[in-house]
């Protein structure tokens, strides 16, 4: 949520900051909201005064022994008109407060401006793509009848879901073990287990909601739980109503789940194979830091997520997203592509993004600073390390061999045991 001292103040920089999303930031709204506001906040402490007054001309009049029947009869009417007022008032400051929850986060000054993914800045590229000798087989094919299975996911449950069998299982179970063994005992994360169900505040304190709700998965049932789109959630509301103690920053938490998104605005995209699936799994970076160290959390979560490829050996690059193109809730976002060489491109494999205090403000997630006392907003910032359907993938197309094998990475043969999978002898 963007703070309520800046849009009041610099009502005009901040629709100026969100017309470069894109986004149309309705002052006409705004104003009448603001100015109804300070109408009826106005009229309350004027009534309020008021009643203070009358209150204090009754203590005088008992104590000369006095009639008080018409002050206390105009003490009534002016309580009863604050009562009414601030009911009204009350219904207001929902209403704001809902039309602040739909606007999203401002953009850092430093990233490139543009409509679409097309204006996305390529900061570097790392490793050089493989040159086949032979026809490249995508996942799908490569994986046919060795452990990708979409009928049978289809079956179970319905389109864009899988079924892993044998080798391919175990890959993406070695991916997992190895992707968060690398970032508790090298990077320092502490391993944290959440919820896979998380509740409506859950949603709201992130920014999945109000937003999107359309791409979430709404349990059936009176309790307003839904299944978590992403560790994200419920690991960045571990800080949710929390004032943190200086000592205990940065936070740095790693998070294993499973996530589940029905992504309605991406009707025809990826249909074919696990790019783009209703359930998949992820390992998630979250980190927590005062807002002077946001800037170097980002590079640094960025590079743990980076660290994951390099020590694959995958080709990626890194990519600050557009005006246009970065998400609801984000500052600041990198993200990370592998190279994909049946579609001949690089693809998205992890969105690190700086979220300052938007999250945190939705959250009331503070640290108290103990040089002053002072409580202010942490910054939180979190990334995928990494997405694991889409670096089976990825390790599926790049480590193929012309029989249909594939060569495992140097990185992972101690979680397989194997130096090769899918191999026919």
């Amino acid at each position: 949520m963007l703070d309520p001292k800046k849009l009041r103040k610099e009502t005009d920089q901040v629709a100026t900051n969100l017309a470069k999303r894109g986004f149309n930031f309705d002052l006409t709204v705004w104003n009448d909201l603001e100015a109804q506001r300070k109408s009826l906040q106005g009229s309350n402490e004027e009534q309020q005064s008021k009643l203070n007054e009358i209150s204090k001309e009754i203590g005088i009049a008992i104590k000369q022994e006095k009639d008080t029947t018409d002050l206390k009869q105009k003490a009534s009417d002016l309580t009863t008109v604050i009562k009414e007022q601030s009911k009204k008032l009350e219904i207001l400051l929902e209403e704001i407060n809902q039309f602040t929850l739909s606007l999203p986060n401002l953009v850092d000054d430093d990233i490139p401006e543009g409509k679409d993914e097309s204006s996305n800045l390529e900061i570097y590229t790392e490793g050089t793509p493989r040159q086949f000798s032979f026809s490249v087989k995508d996942h799908i094919e490569l994986g046919a009848n060795e452990g990708i299975d979409m009928e049978a996911g289809a079956k179970i449950t319905g389109s864009r879901f899988k079924v892993l069998r044998s080798e391919i299982a175990h890959l993406q179970r070695a991916l997992l073990n190895f992707m968060m063994d690398t970032h508790v005992n090298e990077h320092g994360y502490e391993e944290v287990y959440v919820p896979y169900i998380v509740n409506k505040d859950s949603l709201l304190g992130t920014g999945q909601l109000p937003k999107f709700e359309d791409d979430l998965f709404k349990l059936d049932n009176q309790n307003d739980f839904y299944l978590t789109s992403t560790a994200e959630v419920p690991v960045t509301n571990l800080f949710r109503d929390e004032v943190i103690d200086s000592q205990s920053l940065p936070i740095k938490y790693v998070c294993h789940t499973p996530c589940f998104r029905s992504e309605a605005g991406s009707y025809g995209r990826d249909t074919r194979g696990i790019m783009r699936l209703h359930q998949f799994e992820k390992v998630e970076l979250v980190q927590a830091v005062e807002s002077s160290d946001s800037d170097d959390a980002l590079e640094e979560l960025t590079k743990h997520a980076e660290a994951i490829l390099k020590k694959l050996e995958l080709p990626y690059r890194k990519v600050s997203l557009c005006t246009g193109d970065i998400g609801f809730s984000a500052a600041k976002t990198y993200d990370l592509e592998v190279w994909v060489p049946s579609q001949d491109t690089f693809r998205e494999i992890s969105s690190c993004s700086n979220f300052r205090d938007f999250q945190a403000r939705r959250m009331k997630a503070r640290w108290k600073d103990p040089s002053n006392n002072k409580i202010e907003l942490i910054n939180t910032i979190n990334g995928s390390g990494l997405a694991l359907s889409r670096t089976v993938l990825a390790i599926l197309e790049n480590y193929q061999e012309k029989d249909g094998s594939i060569t495992v990475p140097e990185a992972l043969r101690e979680y397989l045991k194997k130096d090769k999978i899918l191999s026919k002898n």
